[in-house]
C-alpha cells in the first residue's frame, strides 16, 4: 500500500517501527532528536534495529518527513507517564525536532523549523481536536529520563498559534521556597499539585529526587529562566496559575 502523508507537506519516509494503536489520540507529543545531524536522526528512526520511530521529524531548515503514519502506533516515548495513562505511544502523535541537544551542543531552534513546527502542529490539533494541556514535552511525561524539546523550545511561541498551553511565569523573586530534602505537608500539596497537573507524582510529602525531577521538567516547560528543581516563589506560582488554567481549558 502506497504510504500518503497525513499532512500534505510531508515527505513520505516510512519506518519499520509501530504497530497497531490500543487507545485514540489524545496527546501531542513533542521531542528533539539529541543526535549530531538530523541525518544520523533520520537514519536511526527507519532503522528497524533501533525499534525506534515517531510520526514526523521536522528537519532544521524546514523540510518535513513522515516516518509513521497517524493511524498507527509510533514507538517514541519509551517508559512514561501522563495523567496515570502509561501507554502513551498508543494516545500520541510523535513529533522529533532536529536538535543536537544537551549531550551535543544545544542550541536554538532556528525560524525556518519553528515554523514548520507550528504548521504541522497546529493541522495535527485541529484535525485531533487535541486540547492544549495535552500538547507535551518529552521531559514532561518521562521527567527522570528525558530534557527534551528542553528550555530553549518556544513554547510561548507556538501557544500564540493555538497549539499548547502557556501562561506567563512569575518573575523570579525572593520568597518562599521548598527545597529538595524538605519534609512535611507543604511539599505534599506541591506533589499534589503536580499530580493534578498530570506528572507522576507521588504524596510522599517528602521532596525526594523523583519530585526534583518533575519539579525540573514543569520549570523546562512553563518556567524556563531558571531550571534548577528548586520549588522557588516563581515555580510555585506559574504552577498553580497553570493548573488553574489547564482545569478551565479542560471544563471548555
Amino acid at each position: 500500500m502506497t504510504f500518503i502523508p497525513d499532512f500534505n507537506l510531508a515527505r513520505a519516509k516510512p519506518s519499520p517501527n509501530h504497530d497497531a494503536r490500543t487507545a485514540p489520540v489524545d496527546i501531542l507529543l513533542l521531542h528533539y532528536t539529541g543526535m549530531r545531524s538530523g541525518e544520523a536522526a533520520c537514519a536511526r528512526l527507519i532503522d528497524a534495529d533501533a525499534k525506534v520511530s515517531a510520526h514526523y521529524l521536522v528537519y532544521e531548515d524546514g523540510c518535513i518527513d513522515q516516518l509513521v503514519p497517524e493511524a498507527r502506533r509510533a514507538w517514541h516515548a519509551g517508559v512514561s507517564s501522563w495523567r496515570s495513562e502509561t501507554d502513551i505511544n498508543s494516545r500520541s502523535i510523535g513529533i522529533e525536532i532536529v536538535n543536537p541537544g544537551h549531550e551535543f551542543g544545544y542550541r536554538d531552534f532556528p525560524e525556518a523549523q519553528i515554523e514548520a513546527v507550528i504548521a504541522l502542529c497546529r493541522d495535527i490539533v485541529a484535525r485531533r481536536a487535541i486540547r492544549p494541556e495535552r500538547v507535551l514535552a518529552h521531559s514532561d511525561i518521562a521527567p527522570a529520563r528525558k530534557l527534551d524539546p528542553g528550555e530553549r523550545f518556544p513554547w510561548a511561541r507556538l501557544a500564540a498559534a493555538g497549539v499548547g498551553l502557556w501562561i506567563e511565569p512569575t518573575p523570579i523573586s525572593d520568597g518562599d521556597t521548598l527545597v529538595p530534602g524538605q519534609r512535611g505537608e507543604d511539599i505534599t500539596m506541591l506533589q499534589t499539585m503536580l499530580a493534578k497537573f498530570g506528572y507522576a507524582a507521588a504524596l510522599s510529602g517528602v521532596y525526594d529526587e523523583a519530585t526534583r525531577d518533575i519539579v525540573t521538567a514543569f520549570q523546562r516547560h512553563f518556567r524556563p529562566a531558571r531550571v534548577d528543581g528548586i520549588a522557588d516563589a516563581s515555580t510555585l506560582d506559574t504552577l498553580a496559575r497553570a493548573l488553574s488554567s489547564s482545569i478551565l481549558k479542560t471544563i471548555k
